[in-house]
């Protein structure tokens, strides 16, 4: 890098043309490794061109009525949006089963029990629901869950079972007396794993500004005084690291990511403590991170979150694979725990 043209020449001279080969292999590996992974991109665009686009056309958008009209949440109207989202997950329901849905029929019915808390529900298409466990309107500490790919009201009950996880774990590890809750925050339309969505920021760009104006309203619900920590999993990490800049949270953990189109945590503007992990049998980990530009599209997402040169803090996940990380008992669920109740120097790093 800082050597002259003839100084590179006259060493490149002085070894030889064994010398000379050696280097241009060298120089050409990282580039043959560019070029096979752009090709293994290129085949899975053209395959989920044809692919995404039928599996699409063969599943119509399933009916339900409007989302219910809301005024702003504040800790005084948490009951009455509870209600009225449940009100409204059952009329879903019974508007699905008309018209033959019965998978969705039964998963609205389930979100619509009345002993569980729906800051928000939206029952048209693949769905959106924000669910809160705990007493959001006095807790000390909130957490809020962002999802990856493939999650809608179809899978939701692996993010609501991630989501109570947490909400156990911080109950049994929290100081007597410190109220907690967790936020399900599914207020998003996901990509699909096999899509051409799920390797681009397009979704995440739209998700975005609801998420941060979604931070926003639950301040008005918890007040300023209680922390806010953002666990972002699997391609929710690039909603995330799109919605955070000059956000009012505390903490943003980056779980399983496969980049957030940033190069670095200093790149994402947020005044929060950046953290970062990835599961020992993660699979994202074999994921190219890096961007590309092919045909006027940017693919891929940069810069591994859990490199030093990102510049999180890294913190140990254990053994776990891409859907682990909030397994009860686990290594990466109790150090997730500590992050939300402010116990950084309790959390054991890579």
């Amino acid at each position: 890098m800082g050597s002259s043209g003839r100084g590179r020449r006259g060493w490149r001279e002085g070894r030889g043309d064994a010398g000379q080969h050696a280097e241009d292999d060298r120089e050409k590996g990282p580039r043959r490794r560019t070029h096979k992974w752009r090709r293994a991109l290129l085949a899975a665009l053209i395959t989920t061109a044809v692919v995404a686009p039928l599996s699409a056309a063969a599943r119509p958008e399933i009916p339900a009525p409007l989302p219910a009209a809301l005024p702003k949440p504040t800790a005084s109207t948490l009951d009455w949006a509870y209600a009225a989202n449940s009100a409204n997950a059952a009329a879903a329901a019974r508007m699905a089963a008309a018209h033959g849905e019965t998978h969705r029929a039964r998963a609205d019915r389930e979100m619509a029990d009345p002993a569980r808390h729906l800051l928000a529900f939206d029952g048209r298409g693949q769905g959106m629901a924000t669910e809160v466990f705990g007493d959001l309107a006095h807790a000390d500490h909130v957490a809020v869950l962002v999802p990856g790919s493939d999650t809608s009201l179809d899978t939701y009950p692996r993010f609501r079972a991630a989501a109570e996880a947490l909400h156990r774990q911080l109950t049994s590890t929290a100081a007597r007396g410190t109220r907690t809750a967790v936020v399900a925050w599914l207020g998003y339309r996901t990509p699909d794993t096999i899509s051409t969505t799920v390797l681009t920021t397009d979704r995440a760009d739209e998700a975005a500004p609801h998420l941060r104006a979604f931070i926003r309203r639950l301040h008005g619900i918890v007040g300023p005084a209680a922390p806010v920590s953002l666990l972002c999993h699997s391609y929710g990490t690039v909603v995330c690291a799109r919605a955070v800049a000059h956000l009012d949270i505390d903490d943003l953990a980056l779980i399983g990511s496969p980049g957030t189109g940033s190069h670095t945590a200093a790149g994402l503007h947020t005044t929060a403590r950046v953290w970062a992990a990835r599961g020992q049998d993660d699979w994202v980990a074999e994921v190219p991170h890096a961007r590309t530009n092919l045909f006027g599209v940017t693919v891929g997402f940069g810069t591994d979150p859990v490199s030093p040169a990102f510049g999180a803090h890294v913190f140990a996940a254990g053994k776990g694979g891409h859907s682990d990380y909030f397994t009860p008992g686990s290594v990466s669920l109790t150090n997730l725990a500590r992050i939300v109740l402010g116990d950084s120097a309790e959390v054991t790093r890579a």
